[in-house]
């Protein structure tokens, strides 16, 4: 009686998990690939050429990839067909959560965590930790509240 139990939560995990892993994740991931590279860019050139400090860098990475990352995601990744301003409000709400949060956390852990580097390493290695918080994040936001139809 255990086994069989066990045996139908464990499959309908695994089918949980088979959804969440699926094509529509590959194509998230190509997308952010192509919109890393291109907010990154913006990001480590703001803060190391222009000398804007960490706020402003990573803030123009998403007002910059965010754009861009709202048009491939909608029509590409999720291929999302509703109209109007609902759906651009809740990204919009979701790349804001997601960036406060990740970066948030990422620049007073990584402060603390390598105190004995200066401010310009602990800032890019903050901002590249946080790039990585906001991927997580924000594939689970679009995915199951601002593009789910």
């Amino acid at each position: 009686m255990l086994n069989l139990v066990v045996k139908k939560i464990g499959g309908k995990i695994l089918q949980k998990l088979k959804n969440f892993f699926d094509v529509t994740m590959l194509k998230f991931i190509l997308v952010g690939i192509a919109n890393t590279i291109f907010g990154m860019g913006i990001m480590f050139l703001f803060y190391n050429f222009f000398h804007f400090n960490y706020w402003i860098s990573s803030a123009s990475n998403y007002i910059f990839g965010s754009i861009l990352s709202y048009f491939l995601n909608k029509y590409f990744t999720f291929q999302n067909n509703s109209k109007g301003f609902k759906v651009i409000l809740k990204f919009t709400i979701n790349i804001t959560i997601c960036y406060l949060v990740a970066y948030g956390l990422a620049k007073p852990l990584t402060v603390m965590a390598m105190a004995s580097f200066g401010p310009n390493i602990q800032n890019n290695i903050a901002m590249l930790a946080g790039s990585i918080f906001f991927v997580v994040l924000n594939y689970v936001g679009q995915r199951f509240w601002a593009f789910k139809d």
